[in-house]
C-alpha cells in the first residue's frame, strides 16, 4: 500500500529531482504538492513546480503557499539555483495552480484523510507551521513529518545554519514542537552523496526520457560546492524522499532537536543533541549515514520510470 503524503517544496534544483523521485515511486501516494518561497521567490517556485509536475504527466494538485517567513524578511539562494530557480533550464509551462492556499489545503487534506498523512518538507516549513498553528488538532492525523533541514555542525547559509532552517526558524520550531514523529535529513547526510560529473554522466547515459534529461540538465547547472571540496554538488532534497522509499540505505539516530531563535549569528541553527548531553528526550530521528551508490542507483532507476 502506498504511503499518502503531502510534499512541500520550493523548486529549486534539488527540489526538482526530489519531486521526480516522489512521483516516480509507487511506494508514495503524493496527494498534493504545496509550494513556498525559498530557493527563489514564490513567483518562480510556483511555476517551476507546475512545470515539473506537467513534465511527469501526473495530475496532482499544486497549491501556492507562503511567500515569506513567519517573521523577518525573505532571502533567496539564486547563487546556487539561478535567477529562475532551475539553473536556467527552460521547461514547458504547466497548467495553473489550485485556488486554495497551501496551508488551507494541508489542513483540509490531513483533517479529512481516512489514513494518517505523512508531511514531507524540503523547503522552509512555513506552510506546515501555518497549518499546525491555525488548526493544531490536525496533528493527530499526521503519521510523521520528514524534513530536509538543519545541520548538527556547520551551516551552508550561514556559519551556523542550514538554508531551509534559517529561512524560517520560527516555523521549524513550531513543527519540531508539534508532538508527531519527525525525521530529519541534515546537511551532513546529504554531503555523503555528492553528485559528481561521473554520476551525472552515468545517469544521462541510462535513458532518453524527458524527465531524466531535465533532471540531468538541471543538476548539471548547479555549481560545485567550495565547502565540500569542489568535486561535486550535494543532492539535499532527494535524500528525504529516498528515506521514505529505501530506508535500508540509511542509518539513523534519535536526538533532541531545538532551534536557536536569537537575533545573533547563530540564529536558525538546529541544536541537535546526538549524544544525549542535555538528558532531554529525543523528538526526532536524524539520518546519519547513507549508501551513496545505492542512492544514485535509486535515482537513476526511478527517473527512467518517468516519461
Amino acid at each position: 500500500m502506498s504511503l499518502p503524503l503531502v510534499l512541500d517544496c520550493d523548486p529549486g534544483t534539488d527540489d526538482a529531482l526530489a519531486l521526480f523521485l516522489a512521483l516516480a515511486s509507487p511506494e508514495l501516494d503524493v496527494l498534493a504538492i504545496t509550494v513556498a518561497g525559498g530557493n527563489v521567490g514564490l513567483d518562480r517556485t510556483l511555476p517551476n513546480a507546475l512545470a515539473l509536475r506537467s513534465l511527469t504527466g501526473r495530475d496532482i494538485p499544486v497549491y501556492a503557499g507562503a511567500d515569506r517567513p513567519l517573521l523577518g524578511s525573505f532571502a533567496s539562494a539564486t547563487r546556487v539555483h539561478g535567477i529562475d530557480g532551475l539553473g536556467g533550464i527552460a521547461l514547458p509551462l504547466g497548467r495553473p495552480a489550485e485556488q486554495e492556499h497551501a496551508a488551507d489545503a494541508i489542513r483540509r487534506i490531513v483533517r479529512t484523510a481516512k489514513a494518517p498523512i505523512t508531511l514531507v518538507g524540503i523547503a522552509p516549513v512555513t506552510n506546515f507551521a501555518l497549518a499546525l498553528m491555525t488548526e493544531p488538532s490536525i496533528a493527530a492525523n499526521v503519521e510523521q513529518i520528514v524534513l530536509m533541514s538543519g545541520a548538527w555542525g556547520e551551516g551552508n547559509a550561514t556559519p551556523a545554519a542550514e538554508f531551509n532552517a534559517v529561512s524560517d526558524p520560527e516555523a521549524l520550531a513550531v513543527v519540531l514542537a508539534c508532538g508527531r514523529p519527525i525525521v530529519i535529513a541534515t546537511l551532513e547526510v546529504a554531503t555523503q552523496a555528492l553528485c559528481t560529473p561521473q554520476h551525472l554522466a552515468d545517469m544521462r547515459a541510462s535513458g532518453v526520457g524527458r524527465c531524466l534529461r531535465a533532471a540531468c540538465d538541471i543538476q548539471g547547472s548547479v555549481p560545485f560546492s567550495r565547502r565540500l571540496g569542489g568535486t561535486g554538488a550535494a543532492l539535499y532534497d532527494p535524500i528525504a524522499l529516498a528515506w521514505l522509499v529505501r530506508p535500508d540505505l540509511f542509518t539513523t539516530r534519535p536526538a533532541q532537536v531545538t532551534m536557536d531563535l536569537g537575533p545573533g549569528p547563530c540564529r536558525g541553527r538546529t541544536v541537535i543533541d546526538r549524544w544525549g548531553r542535555t538528558d532531554q528526550p529525543a523528538n526526532a530521528t536524524v539520518l546519519e549515514t547513507i549508501d551513496a551508490e545505492g542512492f544514485f542507483a535509486l535515482l537513476t532507476e526511478r527517473f527512467n520510470c518517468l516519461p
